[in-house]
């Protein structure tokens, strides 16, 4: 069941004012590198419930009259056609969603910049696309012996290289499709900028996790290794303010390496640091906001149980690689938890187990376990979904939701026209076929309305779902994990 374990009008408060007395502190003007995702943080949304995945945003809403947006990408992943995974489109296409997305809420784009760039065709290309557009486009180099050369970096032939970016605003959010386009490096490009010109500006940092006053091993922030466990990723404890405070941190090990770097160019600009560690740099809040750590810390270690699920799947797939799954292994035996602290898991298993076929389970928020097994016009995860409407609505088991005469020419249309070897109905066409009864049936009419209430549960399928399937319970809300095994031995699954 879940427990709300984060007060979301507090962290919107808290952190607003935050970035707000950060940006005081530097005399006006921030550079704020912004880590993670600002829009859609459904990671943040799972490990601490409460949370509302569009919380960054709204909290930008708030300063919007002193903010604007800098996007950054990097040119070598524009000439590579580097994806988003969680999206499906290249870097250069999501910078144009972005743009899109930040409009929408009312702030202001002021320039996209290019980073790493060599003269790649792709990048000049997309370059002319956004200048067509009306955006500007600034460039910025690759820096020989960067990040450890630090007298060439701070100089003319290095950050001095870069084209100076034009803004206007005392609060420049820079923000990106992906790790790895260069965040930070424009951030401290654009200090030397400002700091030729007599400009005061300041640099800090918003990374939702690790949190860095949480403990080392707590369970949210074993969620974030979990989540990164591909990027290679470590918790650690900060030295660097351990030693200039006495106090205990978390932060993770790319900034803590980098740390000393920071520092020598910060010197190299403004004669010293205005930063003792890596926590220092950031303006992070939502340790402050936890209101139940219970309840968080058991949201964390799910999300981390459906990370190794999504790491067995990907590697069953050939996505993945046996490196991801050792690390969530470990970091589950580091936190106590188990494959059998997911309560869907044993559901779904033991229903297959009782049918001889594949079968699913949905754990409703209020606690019920609700199953679904193969038929020969169902699939397993469409027949839970219904039960679950079902379930939610107060409508008998028993009761048909869709006739037969419904389903079967949707099957013979899948078999016979289409060229689908399989009859079974995917969630999709399910909820089609529910939504024409609905209009008829006032019964199949409330096991639709029950839809919003799936937002949250938990699945689990004995078997590799396609991909309708999963977008369809992505869309829905509903936390899906599957077991690593296709339900036929074909070798090509769509």
């Amino acid at each position: 069941m879940n427990r709300i374990g984060f007060d979301n009008e507090k962290y919107l408060d808290m952190q607003s004012r935050m970035i707000a007395e950060r940006i005081h502190a530097f005399g006006g003007k921030l550079y704020l590198e912004f880590g993670g995702k600002l829009f859609d943080d459904f990671h943040a949304s799972r490990v601490l419930p409460g949370f509302q995945p569009d919380s960054k945003i709204r909290m930008l809403c708030q300063l919007k009259d002193e903010a604007e947006i800098v996007i950054v990408i990097n040119a070598g992943d524009i000439e590579k056609n580097k994806v988003r995974g969680d999206l499906g489109i290249t870097y250069d296409l999501d910078v144009l969603r972005l743009i899109d997305a930040f409009r929408g809420n009312g702030l202001y784009v002021s320039s996209v910049v290019l980073t790493q760039y060599t003269g790649q065709s792709a990048a000049d290309s997309f370059c002319r696309r956004l200048n067509e557009l009306g955006i500007r486009v600034y460039h910025h180099y690759v820096i020989p012996g960067y990040p450890l050369d630090i007298d060439t970096i701070v100089s003319e032939n290095g950050y001095g290289r870069n084209d100076y970016i034009e803004t206007t605003r005392s609060l420049v959010v820079i923000t990106a499709p992906g790790p790895g386009s260069g965040k930070m490096a424009t951030c401290l490009s654009q200090l030397y900028h400002e700091n030729q010109r007599g400009i005061k500006a300041g640099y800090a940092k918003f990374e939702t996790f690790p949190i860095w006053n949480l403990p080392l091993k707590h369970p949210v922030n074993l969620a974030y290794e979990a989540a990164t466990a591909d990027l290679n990723d470590v918790n650690m404890i900060d030295p660097f303010h351990l030693e200039a405070y006495g106090k205990t941190t978390v932060n993770y090990n790319r900034d803590v390496e980098i740390f000393p770097v920071l520092q020598a160019m910060f010197r190299q600009i403004y004669g010293s640091c205005p930063y003792q560690s890596p926590t220092d740099m950031g303006v992070n809040m939502a340790g402050n906001c936890i209101i139940d750590d219970e309840a968080v810390q058991a949201a964390a270690r799910q999300e981390i149980i459906r990370r190794y699920y999504i790491a067995l799947c990907d590697k069953r797939m050939g996505y993945g690689d046996d490196g991801v799954i050792a690390k969530i292994r470990l970091i589950m035996q580091q936190g106590g938890i188990h494959p059998e602290d997911r309560p869907v898991i044993k559901a779904a298993l033991d229903r297959s187990e009782e049918t001889g076929n594949p079968a699913m389970a949905i754990e409703l928020n209020d606690g019920r376990i609700i199953t679904g097994k193969t038929t020969p016009l169902l699939g397993a995860a469409s027949a839970a979904l219904l039960n679950s409407l079902k379930a939610l609505g107060n409508i008998p088991k028993e009761k048909l939701l869709m006739a037969r005469d419904i389903i079967e020419p949707i099957c013979h249309l899948k078999v016979s026209h289409l060229g689908n070897h399989n009859p079974r109905l995917h969630t999709d066409e399910v909820l089609i076929a529910l939504s024409i009864c609905a209009n008829m049936d006032p019964t199949a009419e409330k096991a639709m309305e029950q839809l919003s209430a799936l937002e949250g549960c938990e699945a689990h399928s004995t078997v590799i779902l396609s991909q309708v399937d999963r977008n369809i319970f992505k869309k829905l809300g509903v936390r899906l994990t599957c077991e690593p095994q296709h339900q036929t031995k074909k070798l090509f699954h769509k």
